[in-house]
């Protein structure tokens, strides 16, 4: 809501000055002169800024810390999602896994960067497991 109300600002203000600078060269066209060239250094400065605040006065929000743990004899967690996984077995995981279920509309089950597996032959994530396989 606020970028539409900055961009209409900035569309009134554009239209205002345009209005203005028309209005002034009818009356005088040396003094539209000075004005619009005052006018549009003052604007190239005001957009060097904008430009330099859009590049390096916002700062991105650290990184969660990640929480991925895996215990156990032949255990496996990653903290994103995991296409095929495999812990033992003879059979070797298929070559195109299947399409991973769509994720669940309502809130996450798991905070991200919390993921454990422990145990033997555990497997986790913190997404979607397209395949996956045990060995049992």
């Amino acid at each position: 809501m606020r970028t539409k109300a900055l961009m209409w600002t900035g569309v009134a203000l554009c239209v205002a000055g345009a209005a203005t600078l028309i209005v002034v060269a009818v009356v005088d066209l040396g003094k539209a002169d000075q004005t619009a060239s005052v006018t549009g250094g003052v604007v190239g400065l005001v957009g060097l800024a904008l430009a330099l605040y859009a590049q390096f006065g916002t700062a991105a929000p650290p990184p969660a810390p990640s929480g991925v743990d895996a215990s156990g004899d032949g255990a496996i967690a990653a903290g994103g999602n995991i296409g095929v996984a495999s812990t033992g077995g003879t059979t070797p995981p298929s070559a195109t896994p299947p399409t991973p279920p769509a994720p669940p509309s309502g809130p996450p089950q798991q905070q991200p960067g919390n993921v454990s597996a422990s145990g033997k032959g555990s497997i986790a994530a913190g997404g979607d497991i397209g395949s996956a396989s045990t060995g049992t």
